[in-house]
């Protein structure tokens, strides 16, 4: 179901997911397993972020549990409406009382802040686009979150297989693989990620996709030039002295600035900003692993592997043969 302002691809992407499996299950001489319905707050076209509008063939008033049963799932999408549709009223209600009644509801991206506005969420472990967790943090929940995992559904768990939630946008495709996994098996699931030419199950985390720098608003006046230099001498020794000395600080000094302000240490900073860099380089695929690991002040390859690995739960070699652009 869906709102205005909702995102396209959080919507399409799983129900493709589901559709191609019917298709599959069509060639095999099978019924479909899958009916497909697309709800709105009301009954019409639904305008979706990118400016799409497409139908929805029921509103809320409609969707009651006569149309719902212990067979169906609900997926809530995110988008730039989960602003306002977050504290739709009659929405909120009607998630609550249709939570008991079917099998599954989940969320894909930012909607999980609906899930959560509901209290469905409580005491369970969650996700959603890695710009929204500290959104989600903020409203106090009993919400254990999880901000590097690329969905929460897990079929082994009762709770957890009843309520989900998913992370950024395409993290959606990745939940309904599993959901379609957990119906119809996994020679299925095999089947449908084959066709559309994506993982079953895809390494790594969110935190591969992220910006792992966002601009930092809270600079001081002593660490704003500091910040400034750092990316332009990353092949060079930044230790923390090295560092206390071109900020004119003592280094005890250094270090708390950098806790206050910035709510990390130096040299926790310095390997986020050469992560950042050799995520780049490697996009580009300008340079190899071993010139990366050097040009970016990891000296060693496997420096830079175990950097990778830590942040992004990829390896080099996988982010560039995945994000390379040359």
């Amino acid at each position: 179901m869906a709102y205005p302002g909702a995102m396209s691809l959080d919507i399409t992407g799983p129900m493709q997911v589901f559709a191609t499996a019917n298709d599959l299950r069509r060639q095999q001489g099978m019924r479909p397993h899958y009916r497909l319905v697309f709800a709105g707050l009301q009954a019409g076209p639904v305008t979706l972020s990118c400016g799409l509008s497409i139908m929805a063939s029921l509103g809320l008033a409609q969707l009651r549990a006569s149309r719902l049963d212990r067979h169906s799932t609900v997926l809530i999408p995110g988008g730039d409406g989960v602003d306002a549709a977050q504290h739709d009223v009659p929405l909120r209600a009607w998630v609550q009382r249709m939570a008991p009644r079917v099998q599954r509801m989940g969320s894909i991206c930012s909607g999980a802040l609906i899930l959560a506005r509901a209290g469905l969420l409580d005491g369970l472990p969650a996700t959603t686009h890695w710009c929204r967790l500290q959104e989600l943090a903020d409203l106090a929940r009993d919400i254990r979150i999880d901000g590097d995992r690329l969905h929460t559904y897990d079929a082994s768990d009762p709770r957890q297989a009843h309520v989900f939630t998913s992370a950024g946008v395409t993290s959606g495709i990745d939940l309904a693989i599993s959901l379609v996994e957990a119906d119809l098996g996994r020679a299925m699931a095999l089947a449908v990620a084959r066709h559309l030419v994506m993982f079953v199950r895809r390494p790594g985390g969110q935190a591969q996709f992220s910006a792992m720098l966002a601009a930092e608003t809270r600079h001081t006046p002593r660490l704003a030039q500091l910040l400034d230099w750092i990316p332009g001498h990353l092949g060079s020794d930044l230790g923390v002295q090295r560092l206390a000395e071109q900020a004119c600080l003592a280094p005890r000094t250094l270090a708390r600035v950098f806790q206050k302000e910035l709510d990390t240490t130096p040299a926790k900073y310095v390997e986020r900003v050469r992560l950042e860099a050799a995520t780049a380089l490697l996009s580009q695929q300008q340079a190899s692993v071993a010139t990366v690991a050097r040009l970016c002040g990891f000296g060693h390859p496997e420096n830079l592997r175990r950097s990778f690995h830590k942040a992004l739960g990829v390896s080099p070699q996988a982010f560039a043969q995945r994000f390379g652009t040359g």
